[in-house]
């Protein structure tokens, strides 16, 4: 592989806390793409490249060491809100993109992470969030 390739990582969060914001977090920890969850699934459309030298990569992809790559999914106050909401709840969900298998890799393709909602406290779930289910292709 010569070029860096670009694809589309649908990070679907399938029970959020209605009422609290969430985004995508840019590489400067920013919100971008605010969104109020309602009662049904919320989808982030994340634009990912494939470098030449294989890692992920893009404007939303962080690193940590040599191999492992995230996208963080800011949630309440790391998402702008500013209301009693987002000065008490302020999150992350890291979402590791490393893991993703080889072959759904593809040009142009959709791949698709469906993301627990709550964590165990009925809170926005934070920290590393595992998906539900295997992601696959969708497009």
């Amino acid at each position: 592989m010569t070029e860096t390739l670009t694809l589309t990582l649908r990070l679907t969060i399938a029970d959020p806390v209605a009422g609290i914001h969430y985004s995508l977090q840019d590489a400067k920890s920013l919100p971008v793409d605010i969104r109020i969850a309602t009662d049904a699934p919320l989808s982030f459309d994340v634009p990912v490249t494939l470098r030449p030298d294989g890692p992920l990569g893009g404007p939303f992809v962080r690193r940590e060491g040599p191999v492992r790559r995230f996208v963080y999914i800011a949630i309440a106050g790391q998402a702008g809100q500013t209301d009693a909401i987002g000065r008490h709840i302020s999150r992350r969900a890291k979402i590791d993109v490393h893991e993703i298998p080889a072959h759904l890799l593809r040009p142009g393709a959709v791949i698709e992470a469906t993301l627990p909602g709550r964590g165990k406290d009925g809170l926005p779930a934070c920290a590393t969030v595992r998906p539900l289910a295997p992601c696959r292709a969708v497009g």
